[in-house]
């Protein structure tokens, strides 16, 4: 996924994060610096469900003009399969994770 809020925000004439952060402020989402500033130029990894619709409201548009989708890159991450003798696909490898509180795996 691509962010596209700067873009969004420069077709309504908003140019600054700090114009857009007093703007969501207006809207009921007070924002810090900080997090106003990776919003502004970086992909943000997560954003509240909430939050996303004060600032689709802030830009008028809907979700889907601020996420991008990248099919690409979708495809590149995809690791080549291998095939089994019969042409099927070999059946997933489980590792078992050991951890805190967790029984080790049947021998």
């Amino acid at each position: 996924m691509r962010w596209n809020m700067r873009m969004k925000a420069a077709e309504r004439g908003i140019w600054k994060s700090t114009e857009m952060r007093r703007l969501l402020a207006e809207a009921g989402l007070e924002i810090s610096a900080g997090k106003m500033s990776a919003l502004w130029t970086t992909t943000p990894t997560t954003v509240r469900l909430d939050d996303l619709d004060v600032i689709c409201s802030v830009l008028d548009c809907a979700p889907t003009d601020l996420l991008i989708r990248e099919p690409d890159q979708v495809a590149a991450r995809r690791r080549p399969t291998a095939r089994t003798a019969d042409g099927e696909p070999p059946a997933p490898q489980v590792t078992p994770r050991l951890g805190r509180n967790r029984s080790l795996p049947p021998a």
